[in-house]
């Protein structure tokens, strides 16, 4: 089936994921690409998205497209810096705003006739994110839009389908962001929505059949969402020639090891356990170093694998719950601007040492289009609606070094945690939760007895894909609660926090 696709050119903004996010729940395929390697396959696309950045058209660091074959050839959206290049270097003025431009702001005019505002009002609320504004047009601009701060928030230019808008339509602060992508792609594009779930199983299953044929698969479980789903889709295209194996890191939730084995039975995988716990907590020992854990993590998990492959002859694949954010969290989005934030154990290829090829069927996806496609397949909602949990586990939200009584002290104060936001109904309210054991010993007192132990934080926050998260708000009662019984029943921890922090300027891990 072929879908019409929409090409998103990646100016190094942190929202380059969103307009992806907001363009596929639309039901339209669309592909993040830097701005600086445009595809040479540019008719395959239908329309085109110039992202934002923390660049600034007036620098001379500025980024500089080639858009010869875009421009008035290809219906063209640009938002906020891409807004700013069309009116820079295309005959219009872009200067520095006397104070910076960032936050909710409201459409105080729209020229209303306009196809692109179709459904939307003035007063409608937009988000703005830059230092820079447009204080001229562009040669045969047009004024669509404004706010009370910037007139010009939106314009076209005559005798072309582009169209250029200072806010961010993806963001979730602007109200009919959704709906004016929609105007733009459906109503003057002219893109059909028709990349659904059940689409993306049908052609991800057959690729995966003339990728693979019938070599054997050997795939990475974690009892997540992620990977469970990988293994349905490699499953559907492969059957016996899928192995599963899920591995026992020592850093997993408390009983996770057993209560996962047995979530697999009768789904029809072919599933075997391994207790690799004592490996991984060696290789770990005396690391205090985020990226370092990460690393040794990833490291023993590549030689694990490597020997459960080598026991089942001619396995020639190793398939991955990689899944988009992981990607783009790991290295700039595809190659572009975008900066590092941290590295993932389960990007970026295998060791030359390792024989094996790796396949992974979701790493263009986003975590709640892994739930829709896990839905369209008939997996449990229960697991589907399990909590993220990190691939290297519990050893990031440790601080610190990694001991086996540090493990034993924050499995305990999970399982507390997370069976209390169950017991209190408040388990599918939050996107994931989870605590950190803090380096960090403060004074107490219990039995009239001073003490000198441990800090745990909490955290839960709720998001659609990790890629912004906001903390939620548990009620003072379930955190009283659970703050009395983890000081009560884990010994080591004297003293509980809760983390308010969201996402951005905060990570959901703390590590």
């Amino acid at each position: 089936m072929q879908h019409d696709k929409v090409l998103i050119l990646d100016f190094g903004s942190q929202y380059t994921q969103l307009i992806a996010r907001r363009v596929r729940e639309l039901n339209i395929y669309c592909e993040i690409h830097p701005y600086n390697k445009i595809p040479t396959s540019i008719e395959a696309y239908k329309a085109v998205v110039l992202s934002g950045s923390p660049q600034s058209v007036r620098g001379d660091d500025a980024l500089h497209p080639d858009l010869s074959e875009i421009r008035a050839k290809k219906p063209l959206l640009a938002v906020c810096y891409g807004a700013q290049y069309l009116a820079h270097f295309s005959g219009g003025n872009v200067a520095p705003s006397n104070t910076r431009e960032y936050g909710r702001a409201n459409l105080s005019f729209i020229q209303k006739e306009e196809l692109f505002f179709d459904g939307i009002s003035e007063g409608s609320q937009v988000w703005m994110s830059h230092s820079d504004t447009i204080k001229t047009l562009p040669t045969n601009g047009v004024l669509l839009a404004s706010t009370h701060d910037v007139e010009n928030a939106a314009y076209k230019i005559e005798g072309e389908q582009t169209y250029a808008i200072q806010f961010h339509p993806e963001v979730y602060h602007s109200k009919d962001g959704k709906t004016l992508l929609k105007n733009f792609l459906v109503k003057i594009a002219g893109l059909q929505q028709d990349w659904t779930p059940d689409s993306f199983v049908e052609e991800t299953v057959a690729d995966l059949k003339a990728q693979l044929k019938n070599d054997k698969v050997v795939l990475g479980l974690s009892g997540g969402v992620d990977s469970t789903v990988a293994a349905i889709l490699l499953n559907k295209a492969i059957g016996k020639n899928l192995y599963c194996i899920f591995v026992n890191n020592g850093l997993l939730r408390k009983n996770e090891f057993s209560s996962v084995l047995k979530q697999y039975e009768g789904m029809g995988l072919n599933v075997k356990g391994v207790d690799a716990s004592a490996r991984f907590l060696d290789a770990l020992a005396g690391i205090d170093d985020p990226e370092q854990k990460r690393k040794a993590i990833g490291r023993v998990f590549i030689e694990v694998f490597d020997d459960e492959a080598h026991l089942i002859k001619d396995v020639k694949w190793l398939a991955q719950g990689t899944i988009y954010p992981d990607v783009i969290e790991s290295v700039s989005a595809t190659g572009g601007p975008s900066a590092t934030i941290k590295s993932h154990h389960n990007v970026g290829g295998l060791p030359d040492f390792m024989k094996l090829k790796v396949v992974e069927p979701l790493k263009a996806l986003f975590k709640d289009e892994v739930r829709r496609v896990g839905a369209s397949m008939g997996i449990d909602a229960q697991l589907l609606g399990r909590h993220p949990f990190p691939g290297p586990g519990l050893a990031i939200r440790i601080l610190g070094d990694i001991t086996a009584e540090k493990v034993r002290i924050l499995q305990d104060v999970d399982a507390i945690f997370i069976d209390g936001l169950r017991e209190w109904d408040l388990y599918d309210k939050v996107w994931q939760a989870g605590a950190m054991l803090l380096p960090v010993n403060s004074v107490g007192v219990m039995g009239d007895e001073r003490t000198y132990e441990k800090c745990v934080a909490l955290r839960a926050v709720e998001s659609t894909d990790g890629m912004t998260a906001d903390w939620v708000n548990l009620p003072y009662e379930f955190l009283q609660k659970t703050s009395n019984d983890i000081i009560n029943k884990v010994k080591g921890v004297n003293r509980v926090v809760y983390d308010i922090s969201s996402k951005p300027p905060a990570t959901i891990e703390w590590e």
